[in-house]
């Protein structure tokens, strides 16, 4: 008897074990616990590469970084380009990162990055996550959607198609580097073994999409650490077609608990970044 009463009790607590990690939830940055200082000196000693930098206004810095594991990863997946970076960022004194877990499951990765998790972790430490209140749990990041009818990860933008892979690459690494469309070419990486290539672009000016404009409008009243490594924007190149997520989707992401209200400030924007990286692909 009281053999069986262990057995029961013994999967009762492997069923709340399972229970737990299912609704475990994710929130999109990390609160690093390094000094500004001594962030680039502390990635390089962990192995990590520094694929571009970019300041989108007076006190905020973006730091984009990348591997040779998470370009690995990023090969695994359909449109795992996306995920082939970290952004860290800078505002005034203090270090935030995007939470490679909570990317990898919104852009539906094949893993959820524990190995670049641990190592990011050694490089710029873990203060606490942050940027929703109760987090989002993997399931709903796989499929997410900030409103019923507006776009998911599947259904990106689609910005123009080539005659093959190394000419889109070519037009839209142009454009960015000549500024159409008002941005700025922040990085490159191209995934291993696979025709992918993604791009960080700097969303300049005073448009509606401008990353200056949108931050100034979404930080206004917030709490707590700023959301600024939300910067850079991403073109994808795949195959012969360049995309980007739709800004419904990517800047809900970014910011998962943004008010209907608020979100309507910035309406303009998702509208606007198509635009810019429109001009961009264009020879």
């Amino acid at each position: 008897m009281k053999f069986k009463l262990f057995i029961a009790g013994f999967w009762l607590l492997c069923a709340a074990g399972l229970v737990s990690a299912a609704d475990e939830t994710l929130k999109p940055y990390v609160l690093a616990s390094v000094v500004p200082a001594d962030v680039n000196a502390k990635l390089a000693a962990e192995g990590f590469e520094v694929v571009g930098e970019y300041e989108p206004y007076p006190g905020a810095k973006v730091i984009v970084i990348t591997s040779e594991a998470l370009k690995l990863e990023a090969a695994k997946s359909e449109f795992g380009g996306y995920g082939a970076t970290v952004r860290v960022a800078i505002t005034d004194d203090e270090v935030s990162y995007t939470n490679p877990a909570y990317w990898a499951n919104g852009y539906r990765m094949a893993t959820d990055l524990v190995a670049v998790t641990t190592i990011l972790e050694e490089a710029l430490g873990n203060a606490g996550t942050f940027g929703s209140k109760k987090g989002i749990t993997k399931e709903k990041l796989a499929k997410y959607q900030y409103k019923p009818l507006m776009p998911r990860f599947d259904k990106p933008v689609e910005l123009a198609t080539f005659p093959t892979h190394k000419k889109a690459v070519e037009v839209v690494e142009a454009g960015l580097q000549a500024g159409k469309g008002k941005t700025k070419l922040v990085y490159r990486v191209d995934i291993p073994d696979k025709d992918e290539t993604v791009f960080g672009m700097g969303l300049l000016g005073d448009h509606d999409g401008a990353d200056r404009i949108a931050m100034t409008t979404l930080n206004k009243g917030a709490k707590g650490s700023k959301h600024t490594a939300y910067m850079p924007y991403e073109i994808l190149v795949s195959g012969t077609k360049a995309y980007m997520l739709h800004g419904k989707f990517r800047i809900a992401l970014s910011f998962p608990d943004l008010s209907m209200f608020k979100f309507m400030k910035i309406r303009g924007a998702p509208k606007g970044i198509e635009n810019a990286a429109k001009a961009v692909t264009v020879e």
